[in-house]
């Protein structure tokens, strides 16, 4: 069984995370040259992915849908169960992959990257709306 208040408190995370992170994407010259501003955004960021992935293992898990192989396949499982949309999971892979990179550090971080993120948040706000949504369906 699916821990609601669990979930909605990772939910609550990672939109409190893109609430912070809307705030620094206006952030002057001033604010964005200081040594600490870029990686806390990308601390901010990270957490807020870390937290959708959170939701998404544990849903699979207390479903009883199976045991991912990766964060990617928790987003397809959630996906194929219809608590979120094509477009939302495919656009959380993309989220994992950056994620991955600025943990892992696989290969060098782009910092444009990261800052091109900020114009667009979109995918964790829907991510965390339509698992609300199913969530309060599931009541």
């Amino acid at each position: 069984m699916v821990d609601e208040i669990r979930a909605l408190r990772l939910l609550s995370r990672a939109t409190n995370n893109v609430s912070l992170l809307l705030i620094e994407a206006n952030a002057d010259e001033a604010a964005r040259g200081q040594t600490t501003w870029l990686p806390g955004v990308k601390y901010l960021l990270q957490t807020a992915i870390e937290a959708c992935m959170d939701v998404a293992q544990h849903i699979c898990a207390a479903s009883g849908w199976g045991v991912p192989n990766d964060n990617g396949q928790a987003m397809t499982i959630l996906m194929q169960h219809r608590v979120i949309e094509a477009s939302v999971e495919q656009a959380m892979r993309k989220a994992i992959g950056l994620r991955n990179v600025l943990v892992h550090e696989y290969v060098g971080v782009d910092d444009s990257i990261v800052l091109a993120r900020l114009d667009d948040l979109s995918d964790i706000d829907a991510f965390a709306s339509q698992v609300a949504d199913w969530l309060a369906a599931s009541d």
